[in-house]
């Protein structure tokens, strides 16, 4: 076998391989499309349940998982980006940076139902929260920690070092070189980590659990220290641990669609900021 042939073979493998990926993607959007369209109208959206969780509508999820999402964001993304900084532009190889890197690494293996058994001993008993927004806030922030960290990292490392050379020479100090000329050079791809810190933020179920979600909760947050209702977890009462599930399946369709809406949405706009940044 010459080596065109073996090319051609490996890229038509390499093709085949990404359209089926990309096919399980559509169909699995397609089913839950198909499914749950029929369950999406304004009361749907813009009401609070009733009956049960069998009527009535999912506002008050939806609120919920805008308000953890925005506090997990709030906590892992100083904490974040301050870290990759310290970390690729103070102490790049020292002994420091490794163990923290290696810390890094397995934190991000540690189960999420972990994260939340560790919120719920810290921050709701401990320190006294209770089951609240700001706990499980600091809960998922925890978790998409080492994401955050390791995607601005590498953005980080993509900004060429003669732009920190030109800017030393024009006399500028480190500190305002980061901030002046690393930052906003890798902002656009620092982006990126922040989106998948929020995919993975608003899908989880465990952390939340054990923190902040309610079983049935029919009425919006007040205050950081308010347990509020949430998608995922709403999802998950709905589909296994309802009165009625055949009545139900609907909605769960319909909360199922809402919230891939919501991921995409975020995406959407955290894309469109990377791409407006990137061209400045």
């Amino acid at each position: 076998m010459n080596k065109k042939l073996a090319q051609s073979i490996a890229f038509w493998i390499f093709r085949i391989l990404g359209i089926l990926v990309v096919g399980i993607l559509l169909w699995i959007l397609g089913f839950i499309i198909y499914n749950g369209i029929g369950a999406i109208s304004f009361e749907f959206l813009f009401s609070e349940p009733k009956e049960g969780m069998t009527k009535g509508g999912i506002f008050p999820a939806i609120v919920g998982t805008c308000c953890l999402i925005a506090g997990s964001m709030l906590v892992a993304f100083p904490i974040g980006v301050m870290s990759a900084i310290y970390l690729n532009e103070y102490t790049v190889n020292g002994k420091i940076a490794k163990f923290i890197r290696t810390m890094t690494n397995n934190l991000g293996g540690v189960p999420s139902v972990i994260f939340g058994l560790f919120g719920m001993a810290l921050f709701v008993n401990a320190m006294k929260w209770g089951d609240s927004i700001i706990a499980g806030s600091f809960t998922l922030g925890l978790l998409v920690l080492p994401l955050v960290i390791r995607t601005t990292e590498e953005a980080l490392k993509m900004v060429p070092d003669s732009f920190r050379t030109g800017s030393y020479a024009l006399g500028a100090n480190k500190l305002q070189t980061i901030r002046r000329v690393v930052l906003p050079t890798a902002f656009p791809n620092i982006l990126t980590g922040l989106i998948l810190a929020v995919g993975r933020v608003s899908g989880e179920t465990a952390p939340i659990l054990f923190t902040v979600a309610a079983y049935f909760l029919p009425k919006l947050p007040t205050g950081i220290f308010d347990q509020v209702m949430a998608l995922p977890y709403h999802l998950y009462v709905i589909s296994t641990s309802g009165t009625n599930l055949e009545a139900t399946r609907p909605m769960a369709y319909g909360t199922a669609l809402v919230l891939i809406t919501l991921v995409l949405c975020i995406n959407l706009l955290a894309a469109f900021l990377r791409r407006k940044f990137g061209k400045m």
